[in-house]
């Protein structure tokens, strides 16, 4: 079935109800959906755009209280206060660098309500995308008014974010797993590793080259290669931590910080005082991830289909390299 006319004309009882729980509280809704975002936003919802696609049953008879809410004593869920209730949960969960990221990525600062058009639908019951900077609630055809409280939770919003057009080099996933996974605990290993080296914690770069890492992984994606992980998005932040964390710990092993001969060795080795992560096409050492010196900088390194293998490992072979 393609894409229904809106109704010409509602029912008495159907336009009572969008009246009364829709229309009546839209500014309320968009009061509590600006203060959860922290900037203002319109809902822009077309009952009578929506209403051919109902079943025989809630959003048919109800559908202002389908898009917006009923009374509470009756508990039936709603498109915009599940929204609103979701969003707010992840807010409160990952706070202003989230909320700048939706404002962001939804430049509209526009939530609207549409159906699902692509083939076969991306959910099963209703999710969200982001189309021409509005976040969109959406419903899949012959199920408006199912599982309407969950188009906007955090999986399904994630990933809305993360596939919306936009001019930034790494996706929304990688952007906050930095901030949530990389940039609150890497000055601890940094001040570790310097503390080793007798300097002084700015005197040594841990370089994590995460645009480098995005494009190589995503590359190998779309070239077709099918050991890159599927979750490499997720996880690009707290793994290239992780590289850092293993090199530390085997700095840690072998006693730079307590043998003057070891820690001679690794500032000679690594005389720009700088330690980088990066994707190579291959390994000269290793089977899943090694470490490698270059013009004074070492190198943490793996392959695109063996990112995220072995990590604790990836410096194992220090001593040898220095």
């Amino acid at each position: 079935m393609g894409r229904l006319p809106p109704a010409e004309k509602l029912s008495l009882a159907v336009r009572k109800n969008v009246r009364d729980e829709w229309e009546n509280k839209k500014a309320d809704l968009e009061e509590q959906l600006s203060g959860v975002l922290g900037t203002a936003w319109t809902i822009d919802i077309q009952p009578n755009a929506i209403w051919p696609y109902h079943n025989d049953g809630y959003a048919k008879e109800s559908l202002g209280s389908c898009i917006k809410a009923v009374p509470q004593q009756l508990m039936l869920p709603s498109y915009v206060e599940g929204a609103i209730y979701q969003i707010n949960y992840i807010v409160n969960r990952y706070g202003d660098d989230f909320k700048k990221e939706v404002n962001t990525i939804c430049g509209a600062h526009i939530l609207s309500m549409d159906l699902e058009e692509a083939q076969p639908p991306r959910f099963s019951y209703g999710g969200c995308d982001v189309l021409d900077g509005k976040l969109r609630i959406l419903f899949v055809e012959s199920n408006l008014g199912t599982n309407i409280d969950y188009c906007c939770q955090e999986e399904a919003l994630t990933r809305a974010l993360n596939e919306a057009p936009g001019d930034t080099p790494m996706s929304f996933k990688v952007r906050m797993g930095i901030r949530t996974d990389y940039d609150p605990k890497i000055h601890d290993v940094r001040r570790q590793i310097a503390g080793m080296l007798g300097k002084p914690e700015d005197a040594v770069t841990l370089t994590p080259n995460f645009e480098a890492t995005f494009a190589k992984l995503d590359a190998a994606v779309k070239a077709g290669n099918s050991d890159v992980r599927d979750d490499w998005q997720r996880n690009l932040a707290d793994f290239t931590f992780r590289y850092f964390d293993a090199l530390a710990y085997q700095m840690k092993y072998i006693k730079v910080g307590e043998d003057e001969l070891v820690q001679e060795g690794v500032l000679e080795a690594v005389s720009t005082n700088e330690y980088a992560f990066r994707i190579v096409d291959e390994l000269k050492h290793d089977s899943y991830c090694e470490v490698d010196i270059e013009d004074g900088v070492l190198y943490l390194q793996t392959t695109p289909g063996k990112f995220g293998i072995n990590i604790d490992y990836v410096a194992s072979k220090l001593m040898d390299r220095l």
